[in-house]
């Protein structure tokens, strides 16, 4: 099949996904051309992209909100397709791009399949309004533009059916990853300057408000002023860098609190002890399958997803949805004990075989090919 895979954040957990499609894609004889943006994209993601050697990659300047810009990123994307295509899918991913792939004019086009990767209506912050409007718009797309909706785990379908998207047009395909290497504990730690003892809580993904990297860091000064051996890795970037930076350094604990984006989470996610996802929404977070294909512990928010990766209790500790530090501070602290970690962490290593790349990339191409028929 000649597929034609379009993404705007171009980094995080969506791009992960993206990378990891193209090249399964690719890998099982698809011809397939990339599209992505930018404006936010990570050097990393660029450089692995280019790496992968597809048919196409090509950019298109796409904005994350709604805006002017987005005529003529729909322009360049058509471009893009008439000069490249005839395609037998196009996939957008996220909403952006997602929205832009999708709309076409009336008449006969190639199927259209959108993985949103956390609807933004998902955001309990967003609002009665903003949930109206963006909620009418994914519905509208969902109904009269897509030929199948991708969601990544049974909360976002959920939530998919609840805006009022027909079942007929949903599928469920939960990311798969690769196990993240087991060697790099030492090798992460020592570039950190991490001691080889200490409790590391570690949080990967963007510095955003949908991961709420400042609720952690509230958590994290609590936490260090109980525990004088636990650190914090921080892995990632984005838009809330600055304001990251100066919670930070106005703590009190700078030099327990390590910012980098030097590695990938799954380099270092055998230096991590306890993974730490704050997160205000999510669909299904990359970060948590490629902790518990670690058989790591985790402590998350209860926001999509994170049922199906931790059992409350037994490989980690879910915590509500709020702005809380205590709360999640509190529960970073009852995994600092060492009989009780060590419970958690052997049983999340023996669910660490459950989250298959292949099986992904399998059920995504078998929706490829009924959409083809």
């Amino acid at each position: 099949m000649r597929l034609l895979q379009v993404l705007e954040p171009s980094g995080g957990g969506s791009g992960r996904h993206f990378i990891d499609l193209c090249r399964g894609m690719k890998a099982r004889g698809h011809d397939v051309h990339a599209v992505y943006s930018p404006v936010r994209a990570e050097s990393r993601f660029v450089e692995e992209l280019s790496s992968l050697d597809l048919k196409g990659v090509h950019v298109v300047a796409m904005a994350r909100s709604p805006g002017p810009s987005d005529l003529p990123a729909w322009r360049a994307l058509r471009a893009v397709i008439r000069k490249e295509g005839p395609f037998d899918v196009i996939h957008g991913h996220s909403s952006k791009a997602g929205a832009l792939s999708r709309l076409r004019l009336p008449g006969h086009h190639v199927p259209r399949v959108y993985t949103p990767h956390a609807f933004r209506t998902m955001d309990p912050g967003l609002g009665t309004f903003g949930q109206k409007i963006y909620g009418a718009i994914e519905k509208l797309l969902a109904r009269g533009f897509t030929e199948r909706l991708i969601c990544v785990s049974a909360d976002e379908y959920a939530h998919a059916r609840a805006l009022g998207m027909p079942r007929n047009k949903l599928s469920i395909v939960v990311n798969g990853v690769e196990t993240p290497p087991a060697d790099s504990r030492a090798t992460v730690r020592e570039a950190l300057a991490i001691p080889p003892d200490a409790l590391l809580y570690g949080f990967v993904g963007r510095l955003c408000h949908q991961k709420a990297p400042e609720r952690l860091l509230a958590a994290f000064q609590r936490v260090a002023e109980r525990l004088p051996n636990a650190h914090l890795v921080m892995i990632g970037t984005g838009e809330m860098q600055d304001a990251v930076n100066r919670q930070i350094e106005a703590g009190g604990h700078a030099g327990r609190i390590h910012l980098t984006t030097h590695f990938t989470g799954p380099q270092a996610m055998a230096a991590i002890d306890v993974l730490v996802m704050p997160s205000r929404y999510e669909a299904m977070s990359y970060v948590m399958l490629e902790a518990a294909a670690a058989g790591k512990p985790m402590v998350l928010t209860d926001v999509g997803g994170a049922s199906m990766v931790l059992k409350d209790g037994v490989n980690g500790v879910l915590v509500e949805n709020d702005d809380d530090p205590k709360r999640l501070a509190d529960a970073m602290i009852r995994l600092s004990d060492p009989s009780r970690l060590a419970r958690h962490t052997a049983a999340a290593c023996a669910r660490s075989g459950d989250y298959s790349l292949e099986r992904m990339i399998g059920e995504t191409e078998a929706i490829y090919r009924a959409l083809v028929a």
